[in-house]
């Protein structure tokens, strides 16, 4: 029987409610101090920072972990780790559930393409790097996890929530003591690269007078943004919202039932495929949003019943949660041992990445480069979000087809990034030859990259 006045029955919804007061907080100083309100850092990873470096404080005072306290139930650093957990999946689960029905020309399409194979040589690039630094660092500080430096492309190029994945398979599977929080903090690295890169970059663009000036119009949004004629209203005998979180839900029970199915029959790789929740309820979502469409051409189904405006907000949310949750987990006691390599690998990851994707942007995008550098560099040291706030300094009215580059590159990535997921969890048991495999494979995605060029025929 539960006593609702026990810290038991309180504990995991006062650890969302302290998350969500953070992010208040994050909104405030966003909005009201002067670095921070004309930096590009997201006010969840400010809201996260806060709350981490208030959680420190407190166990240095007090030698007790603040989130594992009894008024959290116990094990709310448990609970920061969940939602950073489901918050991934659930943010794809809906960003995939939005209807698309863009038709693209063949240019489009290439340049599409071109950017996902651009996006996971982002991830090689990263991997190789990180890779080098860290075995390097275990040649000189005894017992330091070699292949550690393969989360820098998952905390960079993914984010919290796969960088904290990968993180606890080593942890779990391969004692890397720390690895949840080491995966956590170059995550954190990644936005703080993706907002002081991009800022040193817009400023330098400014003294050129490159940029245009932002027009407000494009903030407002018109009624037909936000519900199409041939959809549900937006209340009857359940609210519309209602409706989608339903179909979020239902969809990842099926991306669980999956994930159950394929662990029961490969017991060795089930922290992998469990740490493949994102990628499975994308799969999961795709298969949906088909037989949805089937049900609709056959007049089974009169009205549509998702919505891209409800569906993009519930994705923020989630992905707003991830990042709070995820920087808020963060132990820096566990860390204190590999702060100097994290900093290198953060700041080779960052310089590395920056000027990869300007040599990629002038040569491959030449039509509109410098928006393509700062969009991928954005996502590629943060998330999807962080690459269109850049883009929307230097292209405010999405006048370049790049935000539709980073919306759409996710298909071709998955299908070049998933042998790299794979690859990564073969690097704890020989790092050297997942470095060389990642060299390798960087290689051949470059010789994608730059057909044209290479293979150039004259007329």
């Amino acid at each position: 029987m539960t006593n609702f006045w026990d810290f038991s029955a309180w504990g995991s919804i006062l650890v969302i409610a302290v998350l969500m007061g953070g992010l208040l907080l994050g909104n405030v100083l966003k909005q009201s101090v002067g670095f921070l309100k004309v930096s590009l850092i997201p006010t969840s990873v400010i809201g996260g920072t806060v709350l981490l470096i208030i959680a420190t404080v407190y166990k240095v005072v007090t030698g007790d972990v603040m989130f594992n306290t009894a008024v959290f139930g116990g094990n709310g650093q448990a609970t920061l780790e969940v939602l950073t957990y489901h918050c991934l999946a659930l943010g794809f689960i809906a960003s995939t559930l939005k209807v698309s029905e863009n038709k693209f020309t063949k240019k489009r399409s290439i340049e599409i393409f071109d950017t996902g194979v651009m996006d996971v040589s982002n991830y090689l690039l990263q991997g190789v790097l990180g890779l080098i630094i860290t075995i390097g660092a275990a040649k000189i500080v005894a017992g330091f996890f070699p292949a550690a430096g393969i989360l820098l492309p998952f905390g960079y190029g993914q984010g919290t929530g796969q960088a904290m994945n990968y993180g606890n398979i080593f942890e779990a599977d391969y004692g890397f003591v720390g690895g949840r929080n080491f995966g956590l903090t170059i995550a954190a690295l990644g936005f703080l690269s993706a907002a002081i890169g991009g800022v040193i970059y817009l400023n330098v663009m400014r003294r050129k007078g490159t940029i245009p000036q932002r027009n407000e119009a494009m903030e407002k949004i018109m009624s037909e943004d936000i519900q199409a004629n041939d959809e549900i209203p937006m209340q009857e005998s359940i609210d519309k919202m209602t409706i989608q979180i339903a179909f979020i839900g239902v969809t990842y029970l099926v991306a669980y039932v999956m994930m159950y199915f394929l662990g029961n029959a490969a017991p060795g790789l089930k922290s992998t495929i469990y740490g493949f929740n994102f990628l499975l309820g994308v799969i999961a979502a795709v298969i949906l949003k088909q037989i949805m469409n089937m049900f609709r051409k056959a007049g089974v189904i009169k009205k549509r019943y998702t919505n891209n405006f409800l569906m993009t907000r519930a994705s923020n949310l989630f992905f707003d949660v991830m990042l709070t949750a995820g920087i808020a987990a963060i132990r820096l006691d566990m860390l204190e041992a590999y702060w100097g390599i994290i900093l290198i690998m953060g700041i080779v990851g960052a310089f590395a990445t920056f000027f990869y994707n300007k040599f990629v942007a002038y040569r491959v995008f030449p039509e509109y480069k410098d928006e393509q550098l700062l969009a991928i560099y954005g996502m590629t040291t943060g998330t999807a979000s962080t690459g269109i706030i850049l883009l929307r300094e230097i292209d405010p009215d999405f006048s370049t087809p790049v935000a539709e580059n980073v919306v759409y590159q996710t298909i071709p990535a998955i299908l070049f990034g998933f042998p790299m997921m794979i690859i990564a969890t073969m690097a704890p048991r020989n790092p050297m030859l997942v470095l060389g495999i990642c060299v390798a494979y960087f290689i051949v995605l470059n010789i994608i990259l730059f057909r044209r060029q290479i293979f150039k025929r004259n007329k």
